[in-house]
Formats: structure tokens, C-alpha cells, sequence
């Protein structure tokens, strides 16, 4: 795996349900076509050339040395870091990704700051040993149980059933877990039962949930706003009635 160093890593993110954050790693080989914003705006600022650059990643090796200068300054200004936005930190077929991610957590944890994990990938047993801070918490990105639709949307990530069984075991060892139900595809991209996903993750402590942005399809879909409304008043009643916290990301839900 290629190797980069940078200046500076811990920044405080404008995301609407997240604190600081910070990405060790330029590209992701998931290589995800909702498209992914993270490789727009890559592209866009010049960053990486293209697609197959993308799926290129590369690991910035001095990301522990970097903490250990920067996290001193800000500990008192950092709710929780959360792992990663424009990368991920479980990226399949990259151990070096993990076994950095793995390390990142116990740094940050030292500092008696907590961390709050997203992957498409598969979440190591390993968590259970190195995650030492009780507000730890760890999730996985689950729009569907549609494996055709998993191969043609994030044709390089683990599957639906092998993320749920990861974050299962977090669970029944303890940790705290999550899920980012985003973007969610409207159904003449993918005719699903929200209900059915919404019951393979019930042991969950917390749904993110959010619309598809930024593809024609969902411009396309006549019903579009009358569909998210529909999800969200059902993921809204599922949370309560499981007492599961939820965030519904803006714009999602219209009046």
C-alpha cells in the first residue's frame, strides 16, 4: 500500500451529527457509484484524477505522530472523533487500514476521548480488546439487504450479512453500536421493505437516516417526497418503540 504523509489530521467537522474527525487514508477502494461525494469533491479540488485513482488509497504513515501533537491541544474541545468521512477505516482487502484504524482508536481513547466508527467493511474482534473508553461506539453503513444492489452500488465493500454480523458481535460484547441508513434509495432503484432492514439491526443504540442526493434517479422518482416521508414517520415510530436513539439528517423529511 502506497504511503503519504501529512501536516495536520483533526478537524472539526460542519457534519450535522458529528464533532471532530479525520481521515488517514487519501482514496477508498469500496469504490461506491451513488456517486460518493468524498471522490467528488476529491476530483473537484484536484486532489485525485479519477476513479481508478480513487480506489487507489493510500495510507498517511505519520498519523499516530501527528495525533500525539495535536491531540494534547485539543482534548478539551473534542466531544468524540468520528472514524472516517472520506475514507473508511475498516477498507477490505487493506489490514494496513485496520491495523492503523486499531491504533488511532486506543490513541485517541488515551486521552479519555471517544470514538464513533463508520464502515462498509468488517469490524475486527480485536474492537473488543482495544476499545476502552464506555461511550465508544460503532457502526456500519446498511441501506439495503440486496446483495445485486450491494454489487452495483458499493461493488467493492463486505456484504449486508457479514457488516450485521460484525456489528452484532460489538453489541453482545458490550459496545455501544450504530447504523447510517444513508442514502437511502427510492424504489425504482432498489423496491425493498424498510421494515425488513430495520429488524435485521434492532439491537442497535442509534439510526442515522438520510435521503439519496446527488444522482438523476431520485430527481426522476415523481413520488420522492412523499416516499421519505413515508420512511421517515416509519424509522421514527421503529426507534420509539425500540427505544433507539435517531438522528433524521435535514432535509430528509419535507414539511
Amino acid at each position: 500500500m502506497e504511503k503519504i504523509k501529512r501536516k495536520s489530521m483533526l478537524y472539526n467537522t460542519k457534519v450535522e451529527y458529528a464533532s471532530y474527525t479525520m481521515n488517514y487514508v487519501l482514496g477508498c477502494s469500496h469504490g461506491c457509484k451513488f456517486p460518493c461525494y468524498a471522490m467528488q469533491m476529491s476530483k473537484r479540488f484536484g486532489v485525485t484524477k479519477n476513479y481508478d485513482e480513487w480506489i487507489s488509497p493510500k495510507l498517511v504513515e505519520n498519523t499516530i505522530s501527528i495525533l500525539d501533537k495535536e491531540l494534547p491541544k485539543l482534548k478539551e474541545k473534542i466531544d468524540f472523533v468520528h472514524l472516517c468521512f472520506t475514507t473508511d477505516p475498516f477498507m477490505v482487502g487493506y489490514p494496513e487500514v485496520t491495523e492503523m484504524t486499531l491504533r488511532v482508536i486506543e490513541k485517541i481513547n488515551s486521552y479519555n476521548i471517544p470514538v464513533e466508527v463508520l464502515t462498509k467493511g468488517i469490524i475486527p474482534k480485536d474492537i473488543v480488546d482495544i476499545s476502552k473508553h464506555p461511550e465508544n461506539i460503532f457502526g456500519i453503513t446498511l441501506v439495503s439487504l440486496d446483495e445485486k444492489f450491494r454489487q452495483e452500488y458499493e461493488p467493492n465493500t463486505s456484504t449486508y450479512s457479514e457488516r450485521i454480523k460484525a456489528l452484532k458481535m460489538c453489541h453482545d460484547n458490550g459496545l455501544k453500536t450504530w447504523i447510517s441508513i444513508e442514502p437511502y434509495p427510492t424504489p425504482n432503484i432498489c423496491n425493498q421493505s424498510f421494515e425488513t432492514l430495520l429488524n435485521e439491526i434492532a439491537f442497535v443504540d442509534y439510526i442515522v437516516f438520510g435521503k439519496w442526493n446527488y444522482n438523476k434517479d431520485i430527481s426522476n422518482y415523481s413520488k420522492s417526497r412523499e416516499f421519505y416521508n413515508k420512511q421517515c414517520n416509519i424509522v421514527r415510530e421503529f426507534c420509539d418503540k425500540k427505544n433507539i436513539k435517531l438522528h433524521i439528517k435535514e432535509k430528509t423529511q419535507s414539511k
